[in-house]
């Protein structure tokens, strides 16, 4: 009898591993924020659109949607335009709507549709604007003493046309989004993409949301990898804000994970966009491969 390579024997486990996940999953709907460095490096790239590939393949129902900050800060150097934030948020006026705009929903969001649609998946770009799919109000920061701080046209998601989400779905497309919103008054607001994705899994009542990120996931303290956290819920995000151990630029990520859950996302997810196919690892395995956030 021929030797099996173990190399084989080892592929056949990881299906067998997958199996009870497939049959869980399919039918359900999952949404995923795409951002971070995954975006700049072309073999990442790769991985991920095979990753979303195999996922609709396999009948999962699957939302993108995407930033774009470093490509949109490229953009800005171009054309000497300033690039400034506060409080982590963009200052967006004008002419750097007009840019943010033109990276997102011009470059960004049909490059996507067209890698997905070369793999044979139907993926349509859209821009929140389209079909009133993203509304917003403009937002503000807060300074440092509690001022508030303007942003320009910067903006909170208010209302997701689900509709034209689940007309899409239905007819077996895969959005993929660009958080771009529009105002009542025909303004054009930049959204924070972690948040867009939040609102549009919370009105799609989505199995999962998916934040990739340049970060494994949560830490009790980021530089001791032991004190990573595979799972963590709601109440204790809170005590961990409360007590400084969430803190920087994770707190709005982490309010993100608890708006889009109690806007009734059933589990949200942040992994590390850098690892090859970490949506797969995530899904198919038991031990997953970031921070689950649950109610």
């Amino acid at each position: 009898m021929k030797d099996i390579d173990e190399t084989v024997i080892k592929r056949e486990e990881i299906l067998i591993e997958a199996l009870p996940y497939i049959k869980q999953f399919t039918g359900k709907t999952f949404v995923i924020k795409y951002g971070g460095s995954v975006m700049e490096n072309d073999v990442l790239k790769k991985k991920f659109i095979e990753d979303v590939a195999l996922l609709k393949l396999v009948g999962i129902n699957i939302v993108i949607v995407h930033g774009g900050g470093k490509r949109i800060n490229a953009m800005l150097d171009q054309v000497n335009l300033e690039v400034k934030f506060e409080q982590g948020q963009r200052v967006t006026d004008k002419n750097v709507m007009r840019i943010v705009e033109m990276v997102l929903s011009g470059q960004i969001n049909k490059e996507l549709s067209a890698c997905l649609s070369a793999h044979g998946i139907n993926a349509v770009g859209l821009c929140g604007r389209d079909s009133n799919l993203l509304k917003a109000v403009k937002s503000y920061a807060k300074g440092e003493n509690g001022e508030q701080l303007d942003l320009g046209y910067v903006g909170q998601i208010t209302e997701v046309n689900k509709t034209v989400l689940t007309d899409l779905i239905d007819a077996g497309y895969v959005p993929i989004i660009s958080p771009v919103a529009c105002g009542e008054n025909g303004e054009t607001f930049n959204v924070n993409a972690d948040f867009a994705a939040g609102a549009v899994s919370g009105a799609l009542q989505a199995e999962k949301l998916i934040l990739l990120s340049d970060i494994r996931g949560l830490y009790r303290d980021i530089h001791d990898e032991e004190s990573f956290i595979p799972e963590i819920h709601c109440d204790t995000v809170k005590e961990y804000i409360a007590d400084g151990t969430i803190a920087g630029g994770m707190i709005p990520k982490m309010r993100c994970c608890m708006d889009a859950i109690q806007k009734g996302t059933k589990e949200v997810v942040i992994i590390d966009g850098r690892v090859e196919h970490s949506l797969l690892i995530e899904i198919f395995t038991d031990s997953g491969s970031g921070t689950m956030v649950k109610k």
